[in-house]
């Protein structure tokens, strides 16, 4: 029904930016909630940030809050996260993500992105 790609990724040192997208096709971008997990190795995926169908509500995980910033332009069926002064514990790969109800829980997304790698240097 949908798919996504992510882009972005990449090594950055502690303190830097970098800003992922995630680009949609098929379906309706719209009609779902896009947010953003993270896993490293031998760890769970966990849930980073989701932002509304309309782009007016965001929520976050508290690891991130008032560091990241989710965002998405529906008109170009594209979604972003914006990472700023990134730590060392933020490196995983990150997975774009779109579902239409519970976003908190990695169990719960209905479509998933192949994931790409941000590795936070020291």
């Amino acid at each position: 029904q949908v798919q996504l790609v992510e882009s972005g990724g990449g090594l950055v040192q502690a303190g830097g930016s970098l800003r992922l997208s995630c680009a949609a096709s098929g379906g309706t971008f719209s009609s779902y909630l896009m947010g953003w997990f993270r896993q490293a190795p031998g760890k769970e995926r966990e849930f980073v940030a989701v932002i509304a169908r309309s782009g007016g509500s965001t929520d976050y995980a508290d690891s991130v809050k008032g560091r990241f910033t989710i965002s998405r332009d529906n008109a170009k069926n594209t979604g972003y996260l914006q990472m700023n002064s990134l730590k060392p514990e933020d490196t995983a790969v990150y997975y774009c993500a779109a579902t239409v109800g519970y976003y908190r829980d990695y169990r719960s997304i209905d479509y998933w992105g192949q994931g790409t790698q941000v590795t936070v240097s020291s």
